[in-house]
């Protein structure tokens, strides 16, 4: 039975491309997949194959917009923040970024009652961190997917979410849960009673989202906190979620002719708008005897390469992935999952949000090295580079890691999960 499905993922890349890899596999078995984003993903949808019926999350821009625009400027308006503590940073960055996606909810709500109107979908799929009321009153099954780290499902066992704090010294875990509750209280009040007001069942306590009928989230097993915070039967581990629709990628000459270790740097989309960042760590990296693929970001015309790199401003990152020996990364979901997915250590450095808590566990797992972003000297960051590198018992590990993640094939799970909820 052909399905109608509607997904409305956050507009940013990670939740986005997750979407989209699953819907191509819903649609090339038939399906009729909508796509809800937000109204600067328009055409990128479609030339995917996917229906659009897209929302604006605030009064529409005169000019046309990158996917993902407002993130980038928030980020970027941001980002003198991100040098402050996890604990500081629920004041100044995490609930301005839930201030946001409050507003947007309460301002796309009547559009997305509108969109259900006219796509009548058979199941609705949700892979953001806020409740839209509209999706919840619909009457239809709803999928709630999330692809950020896993700590956003809280237990009194794990860390608390956006700390980045580790699993096994708990002495800073009660201080951070209250400084939360001191930040986002009143907040959180407002929009539960605003998401009552819609017709939806009320929050859970300091939560922006409800569960769904059936709820999906995107990390490896060999990562996951399920042993310190089981999950009931409404909740499914996709280990990876890899889409498919990426363009090939070939090693440039320039590269390939060269000796040293193959290494892809980005700090996502968001990420690498810190052009000082940016260009701080390809300083540090162009010193060394190894090679780099750089994912320059939206303003990639700043930034100034090393003799022992190549970028751009856009890489099909599944396609760059397989052929490294490492990652550097900013700890993005997307990215560290893809990079276990395809069995590859890691350097994170954390900028925002729940990039902390997949830099710790990384860490904490010995998979990677966690460095201080914004203050790491040049020998921690060559140092790490070199250790992981040399470190044949964890890459051969990893690799091992990274078939039984393939074999486990989160993407067409996702797609029987949902199926099965539409019928």
């Amino acid at each position: 039975m052909s399905l109608t499905i509607l997904f409305m993922p956050e507009s940013a890349y990670g939740p986005t491309n997750n979407c989209i890899g699953i819907g191509d596999i819903l649609r090339k078995r038939g399906h009729r997949v909508v796509f809800a984003a937000e109204a600067s993903w328009k055409g990128k949808l479609t030339a995917l194959g996917f229906e659009e019926d897209l929302v604006d999350l605030a009064p529409p821009s005169e000019e046309e917009q990158d996917p993902g625009q407002f993130w980038k400027d928030f980020i970027r308006d941001t980002a003198p923040e991100y040098r402050k503590s996890t604990s500081e940073q629920l004041e100044t960055v995490t609930k301005p970024i839930w201030e946001a996606l409050v507003d947007g909810a309460k301002y796309c709500e009547p559009q997305l009652k509108a969109i259900i109107e006219r796509v009548r979908p058979d199941v609705i799929v949700e892979d953001n961190v806020i409740t839209f009321p509209a999706l919840l009153t619909a009457g239809r099954p709803f999928v709630r997917i999330v692809s950020c780290n896993p700590l956003e499902v809280r237990g009194q066992d794990v860390a608390p979410v956006f700390s980045g704090l580790p699993a096994d010294d708990r002495s800073e875990w009660d201080a951070f849960r209250a400084e939360y509750d001191r930040t986002h209280r009143e907040l959180w009040t407002a929009f539960n009673e605003w998401v009552v007001a819609q017709g939806a069942e009320p929050l859970p306590d300091l939560d922006f989202i409800h569960r769904g009928d059936l709820n999906l989230y995107v990390f490896p097993e060999i990562a996951d906190y399920t042993d310190a915070r089981p999950l009931d039967d409404s909740w499914h581990r996709l280990d990876s979620s890899v889409r498919e629709t990426d363009e090939g990628f070939e090693l440039p000459a320039s590269l390939a002719e060269r000796d040293g270790a193959l290494v892809y740097f980005s700090l996502g989309s968001l990420g690498s708008a810190d052009v000082s960042l940016m260009q701080r760590v390809i300083d540090v990296l162009g010193t060394t005897r190894h090679r780099f693929v750089v994912s320059k970001g939206p303003l990639h015309e700043e930034i100034k390469l090393a003799d022992n790199m190549w970028g751009a401003e856009f890489l099909p990152q599944t396609k760059v992935l397989p052929l490294v020996d490492l990652v550097i990364t900013h700890g993005g979901n997307n990215t560290v999952t893809e990079a276990l997915h395809f069995g590859k250590p890691m350097i994170l450095l954390p900028l925002f949000w729940d990039q902390y808590d997949n830099a710790q566990r990384v860490a904490e797992l010995g998979y990677g090295v966690r460095l201080a972003t914004y203050s790491f000297t040049d020998e921690e960051l060559t140092g790490a580079l070199e250790r992981l590198l040399g470190d044949t018992e964890l890459r051969e590990r990893l690799a091992a890691a990274g078939e039984e993640i393939r074999r486990r094939d989160g993407l067409r799970k996702a797609a029987d999960l949902i199926e099965r909820a539409g019928a």
